[in-house]
């Protein structure tokens, strides 16, 4: 063999070993994970990420923890409580017991009905109210601001001018005319109606934010990548203004509540005797504030309203916490096989 056919096979067997080495690279693009889950490993690690982690950082700070014991026990009094204790009836028990003297924890009112019996069927509504009060605006916030601040131009122009007009709009004279006119009975519309104007606040806030977010990097280089605009608004975007948006969601139902309770005791919104405004008016038109005897009447349900708020605040302030990515990720330390964190 001449010294060309040898150059030859050595320069082609070089050759075939290159394309060989080429082939078994892969690229950086294409690189894959060296662990497999199985379908329950995935699930433990997702129950990990979603209800454990989160639960260990509620739990760890003293105002969530405190704030979600007391939102437990009065959905615990709306959910359970009222198939437990019997609906109050006049002629319950005797008139005017005082708290912790007799049968009813909490004493009877004028006409012998049970005043715990009546907190705690009286829970219900108000939480129903509560929650579809603050769903609303707070949906109904998002969108609009969200929306309003990533398209920009005449989108922007257009719903801000029309959030404009909402947040003019007298909130209680309107809350007042509307129920007058209508008034509603089913405490989810009620609830709706009481915060038909607190979302324009929300939504300009969250517009002025997400101004400021769309021209970050991540966002372009999702954009740069074709991702859709609705999934860069709600998976780039939104959560990080999370944290602003569940205070406003515990502002909205703290408002809620409190509306509630007021439009009820000024007998604005549809009279029931199961409720904690109507019980304050009555002891009020009863004469509680003057004397002693049934101080605890009007005293009781002033004070579940204040718990409930109190509540809902201390819950409010420790969420902040719950959408930090480095405490979750400090909390969130299960993997597949690592069964001692479950």
């Amino acid at each position: 063999m001449s010294h060309s056919e040898e150059d030859s096979t050595d320069i082609g067997s070089v050759l075939a070993d290159d394309d060989h080495a080429v082939a078994d690279t892969v690229s950086v693009f294409e690189t894959t994970s060296d662990v497999t889950y199985t379908r329950e490993e995935r699930l433990r690690v997702l129950f990990d990420e979603i209800v454990v982690a989160p639960a260990k950082i509620l739990w760890n700070d003293y105002r969530a923890r405190f704030g979600s014991i007391i939102l437990a026990f009065y959905l615990f009094m709306g959910l359970v409580g009222v198939h437990l204790v019997d609906v109050p009836f006049a002629g319950q028990g005797p008139m005017l017991q005082q708290p912790f003297e007799g049968k009813f924890l909490l004493g009877t009112d004028q006409t012998g009905k049970s005043i715990a019996a009546g907190i705690v069927h009286s829970t219900p509504p108000i939480l129903k109210m509560m929650a579809s009060g603050a769903v609303f605006s707070t949906v109904m916030a998002v969108m609009w601001g969200v929306v309003a601040g990533y398209k920009g131009g005449y989108y922007d122009r257009v719903m801000m001018t029309i959030a404009d007009v909402v947040m003019n709009i007298p909130g209680l004279p309107l809350i007042v005319v509307l129920a007058t006119i209508w008034k509603p009975g089913n405490p989810y519309l009620v609830g709706i109606l009481l915060s038909i104007t607190g979302w324009a606040g929300l939504s300009r806030a969250l517009r002025s934010q997400v101004l400021t977010l769309r021209e970050e990097s991540y966002v372009e280089a999702s954009r740069i990548l074709g991702m859709r605009n609705r999934s860069i608004m709600f998976i780039d975007i939104l959560p990080n203004l999370m944290p602003y948006i569940m205070v406003n969601f515990v502002k909205s139902a703290r408002s809620v509540i409190f509306s509630a309770v007021g439009l009820y005791f000024l007998g604005i919104l549809p009279f029931t005797s199961i409720n904690w405004g109507v019980m304050m008016n009555l002891s009020y038109k009863g004469g509680a504030l003057f004397d002693p005897n049934l101080t605890h009447w009007f005293v009781v349900p002033t004070v579940t309203v204040v718990i409930l708020s109190l509540g809902l605040i201390l819950f409010g302030q420790g969420m902040d916490r719950l959408f930090n990515p480095r405490i979750r990720a400090r909390h969130a330390k299960h993997t597949p096989n690592d069964e001692e964190n479950i």
